[in-house]
C-alpha cells in the first residue's frame, strides 16, 4: 500500500538566519509511504500527519537537510510496517520569487 499525504501545511521554526530561529514561517511537506498493509491492520495517515507536525514544531530544526533525516528515523522506528518513506520539506516564502526544499528518501533495511 502507498500513504501520500499531500501539501501538509503548518508554522514552525526552522532555519538558521537570525530570524528563523525566533520567528515561525509556513512549511509544507509532501509525504509518499510504502507499507505492508495487512487486514485489521493500517497506518492511520492523520496520525502520520500529526506526527509530523507535531515533531517539527518540537525539534525546531536548524537545517531542513536535518530535519528530513531525522524524521525519517523517527518514522521507522515508529511503524515498523514501513518499507519506504519519501518526504519533501517546502519552505514557501523563505525567497520572494521561489519556493524552495529538499527531498530525503530513506528504505528499510531488512536484514
Amino acid at each position: 500500500m502507498r500513504i501520500l499525504i499531500k501539501e501538509l501545511r503548518f508554522e514552525t521554526i526552522i532555519g538558521i538566519l537570525d530570524t528563523e530561529r525566533v520567528t515561525p514561517q509556513p512549511v509544507v511537506l509532501h509525504v509518499t509511504i510504502d507499507y505492508t498493509y495487512q487486514t485489521g491492520s493500517f497506518i492511520d495517515y492523520a496520525e502520520i500527519a500529526t506526527f509530523l507536525e507535531q515533531t517539527m514544531q518540537r525539534e525546531r530544526y536548524a537545517l531542513i537537510e536535518e530535519a528530513l533525516e531525522d524524521l525519517l528515523q523517527k518514522l521507522l522506528e515508529k511503524y515498523p510496517p514501513i518499507e519506504k518513506v519519501k518526504l519533501t520539506l517546502l519552505k514557501p516564502t523563505i525567497l520572494a520569487n521561489a519556493v524552495v526544499g529538499l527531498t530525503q528518501k530513506i528504505k528499510r533495511n531488512k536484514n
